[in-house]
């Protein structure tokens, strides 16, 4: 599923599950983005093809516990979700209609945003630095990694990708998320190849002007960055 052109109704869902710790699953899960993933794709309908996520508009992101509040997973859906699936004391959920929100997003109008992304820049292994695979990998073509973010080189990518995103931004704070840079192998068509993907989460809030509505709102449907899959690139929006 393709996200909705300028001209076409936006359709999405929020979907704010409070995590019930009283749940020994939960409560083991809830740092662990894979397993988080696991619990948002019980929301997509069942039989979807290859890639339900992307198809389903998936997006979530793990707001962490307060001193009044437990923790709490946020899901976007741009499909209905099924909430039968959801496992036996999950947690209290909320549901909000983001169409509002969506049509609300106007060129100029200045907004409060936060986002938990996954800052990370692109590095190609050369077949020389990989010689240790070979044995293992004999057809191997460069071996691909996404190396992570940190500091000023973060806030860099942040602007970059909010600039993208159709947002002119004035203010970001950067926060390292606990417990969240994990290493993942991901392999190519054949299972010959790996890549090694980073997935280091970092929050950033601020505010920011709406340079382009329409790319924002493109932006807010199908997510920034990678590693949306593990609890990244999910843009929450209000007014400033």
């Amino acid at each position: 599923m393709s996200a909705p052109t300028a001209t076409e109704p936006a359709a999405a869902t929020l979907i704010r599950i409070r995590l019930n710790l009283e749940n020994r699953d939960i409560r083991r899960n809830v740092d662990r983005p894979a397993s988080l993933h696991k619990t948002v794709m019980l929301l997509a309908p069942e039989g979807m093809g290859g890639n339900p996520r992307q198809d389903a508009g998936l997006l979530f992101r793990l707001e962490h516990a307060t001193r009044t509040m437990p923790p709490t997973l946020l899901v976007q859906s741009r499909m209905p979700p099924d909430f039968t699936r959801l496992p036996p004391g999950c947690g209290a959920v909320e549901t909000r209609d983001l169409a509002p929100l969506l049509a609300a997003l106007t060129t100029g109008r200045r907004v409060r945003y936060r986002i938990t992304a996954n800052p990370s820049t692109r590095y190609t292994v050369k077949k020389e630095e990989d010689a240790d695979a070979a044995p293992f990998f004999p057809a191997a073509k460069p071996r691909r990694t996404d190396v992570p973010l940190d500091g000023d080189d973060a806030l860099a990518w942040w602007q970059r990708k909010a600039t993208h995103a159709g947002l002119d931004v004035h203010s970001a704070a950067l926060t390292p998320l606990p417990r969240s840079r994990r290493a993942i192998t991901r392999w190519h068509e054949g299972g010959r190849q790996p890549d090694t993907f980073w997935c280091a989460l970092r929050r950033f809030d601020g505010e920011a002007t709406i340079a382009d509505a329409d790319q924002l709102r493109r932006a807010v449907l199908t997510g920034i960055g990678r590693g949306k899959a593990y609890g990244a690139g999910l843009l929450s929006l209000a007014p400033a």
